[in-house]
């Protein structure tokens, strides 16, 4: 930290990463943000792109971002907030790769989460008695959903309330699929994505249960053939480290979502052996899927050995978890999901409209499905909900899992945020002033979350068909704290926030694009690439619409001119990877496409 006047300067160990902080006077919120740059880099002439209200929260009156245009060889992210109390204003300033940013994430997200005016006494509702959960309450929570996916264009929704270890409430508002009448019910099927990792874990405690397996049991005891890129993290990860997002492996989506649909969970454990770390150990929270889906096959190895790893978790789950909640309905196996009654995904389009979309590109999840593969209902996952604020027991009294070692998933691993830890799949938010234990969940069109109140015997689970119920997620966790303790009205306009949100992104993301592609620049592309991780990419054309196939994808792209002079390519086809960013480039007289991840490059080479 430095500090020069009111200016503070917070920076981590890479040099590549500045986060200012300074008060200001001043008259709006525009003259607050050049009075901090002024102050933090005097000759700073970055282009800005966008300016994003945001809902104002923690004694703050008013809240805005401002992004700034960057180019994407540049791999940069800047941008600046602005948060006003009374006549005051206060503004941050970031300068940062997208690598760092990345890595960093967690305390960022520390930093920024805990700024508040000074003498501001959080909201804490540690101490109230919570409301039980009566029609008043049910009612109040079907207005906030019905108001809310009308604003963010949601086709459906089902969600449950529980109270006192019951379900007091289950259903659904919507539709199936946008068009037809079919109504979303309690039993509707939804692609829980990433909550899957919780259920697998609690198969991993009923290991440790019976000896099988340890938490700190080194991986590499449990399942020889683990290998990660780097020896000394082999050696060094155990069970419980697989699953706790602090061992320093980035994301590397890309390479799963590239599958061809011949990838298998054999090959997902075999890919492990290139993973490098980009932080320390324990240092900073750092999500990885692979790692994960990694720990489900780990157990059922142990579980069911001697079967091929997909089919021995597969079973594994049915047996110990799905079978013994009376999940009845849920299953990993797609086709049987989508049978009757399930949701279809929808995403929006070029323009910024809902539509029904493919489900392709969620295949490409199912190697590592106990990460994010299991298909589940509101019904059925209010089960799973009760069994934890049970501490592991059925409804019947059986215990299912030892109290000692459900908890045991609720450990704080690595920090997120302010009172906000990361266990092992699941997360620890203490930011009210009371546990709240949660998780969500995010595939192509489907969004969801999982949330319980251990010390009020209170939870919910939503599930959504639409990549917009991201932005319901958050809302639909305050609005439910809001009625149980009297809190601060805050949820509706977090909603009102992110609907102007998504209407200015949209409208950028479209001004920007050229629809069909530059037909010149278009002209200027190889028939085909080849990444050596992810595999080819080949380019066809029809009429004047260019497509790129990758893996089991088909998916129209647009061009856009960067302000650099560089081209890219956006996939605009929706859930097929839209806004994917293919960058022109040339390699030892070669044309190129460079496809960037947060920490990773890939770059693809004529073929």
């Amino acid at each position: 930290m430095t500090t020069k006047g009111s200016l503070v300067v917070l920076s981590p160990v890479e040099p590549d990463f500045k986060f200012a902080l300074i008060d200001v006077d001043a008259k709006d919120s525009a003259s607050a943000v050049a009075a901090g740059w002024i102050a933090f880099d005097p000759g700073f002439q970055r282009p800005l792109l966008d300016t994003e209200p945001m809902a104002p929260r923690n004694g703050w009156d008013e809240h805005e971002t401002f992004h700034y245009k960057v180019s994407p060889n540049e791999k940069l992210d800047i941008e600046a907030w602005t948060w006003r109390a009374g006549t005051k204003w206060f503004v941050a300033m970031l300068e940062s790769s997208d690598a760092t940013l990345a890595r960093r994430r967690g305390p960022f997200g520390l930093l920024a989460s805990s700024l508040r005016p000074k003498g501001y006494q959080r909201e804490s509702f540690a101490g109230r008695a919570a409301h039980p959960i009566d029609a008043q309450i049910i009612n109040s929570m079907r207005r906030f959903l019905r108001n809310a996916m009308r604003q963010l264009q949601i086709p459906g929704v089902a969600f449950s309330l529980i109270d006192g270890g019951k379900i007091v409430y289950e259903g659904g508002l919507g539709v199936r699929e946008l068009g037809k009448a079919d109504r979303i019910d309690a039993d509707t099927l939804f692609l829980a994505a990433s909550n899957t990792k919780a259920l697998t874990t609690l198969m991993l405690a009923e290991l440790v249960d019976e000896k099988k397996l340890r938490w700190d049991e080194p991986v590499v005891e449990a399942y020889p053939s683990f290998k990660l890129g780097d020896a000394t993290i082999t050696r060094t990860v155990r069970i419980k480290d697989l699953v706790c997002a602090c061992t320093g492996m980035p994301r590397r989506d890309f390479e799963w979502l590239f599958d061809d649909g011949r990838g298998t969970p054999e090959t997902m454990m075999q890919s492990l052996s290139t993973m490098q770390p980009t932080s320390k150990f324990g240092e900073v929270f750092q999500y990885s899927n692979t790692m994960a889906a990694a720990a489900g096959y780990v157990g059922a190895s142990i579980a069911i050995p001697g079967k091929e790893l997909g089919a021995a978790y597969d079973e594994a789950m049915q047996r110990r978890i799905l079978d013994p909640l009376g999940m009845s309905r849920s299953t990993f196996d797609y086709a049987k999901a989508m049978q009757g009654d399930y949701a279809r995904p929808h995403d929006q389009d070029i323009d910024g409209d809902t539509v029904v979309t493919p489900i392709t590109y969620n295949y490409a999840g199912i190697p590592l499905r106990p990460s994010n593969g299991l298909w589940t209902s509101a019904h059925d996952l209010s089960q799973y909900v009760m069994l934890e604020l049970a501490k592991g027991k059925l409804p019947n009294g059986q215990r299912l899992v030892s109290e000692e070692n459900l908890l045991q998933r609720r450990v704080p691993n690595v920090v997120k945020g302010e009172d906000d830890d990361y266990g092992m799949g699941l997360e620890i938010d203490k930011s009210w002033g009371v546990t709240v234990i949660h998780h969500g969940g995010s595939m192509a069109g489907y969004k969801s979350d999982m949330i319980w109140f251990p010390d009020y015997n209170v939870g919910a689970v939503i599930l959504t068909n639409s990549n917009h119920g991201e932005d319901l997620l958050g809302p639909f966790r305050r609005k439910l704290a809001e009625l149980l303790f009297d809190g601060k009205l805050e949820a509706d306009g977090q909603i009102a926030a992110a609907v102007a949100d998504n209407d200015i992104q949209d409208a950028l993301y479209r001004v920007r694009l050229q629809v069909p592609a530059d037909p010149v620049a278009s002209g200027k592309l190889a028939a085909r690439y080849v990444n050596p991780v992810l595999g080819p990419i080949v380019v066809t054309h029809n009429g004047a619409d260019v497509y790129f196939h990758a893996g089991m994808l088909n998916a129209e792209v647009a061009s856009r001119r960067n302000d650099d002079g560089s081209t890219s390519f956006i996939v605009i086809s929706p859930n097929l990877a839209r806004g994917r960013v293919y960058t022109v480039g040339e390699l030892d007289h070669k044309r190129t496409l460079t496809l960037r991840d947060d920490q990773h490059e890939y770059v693809f080479v004529e073929q």
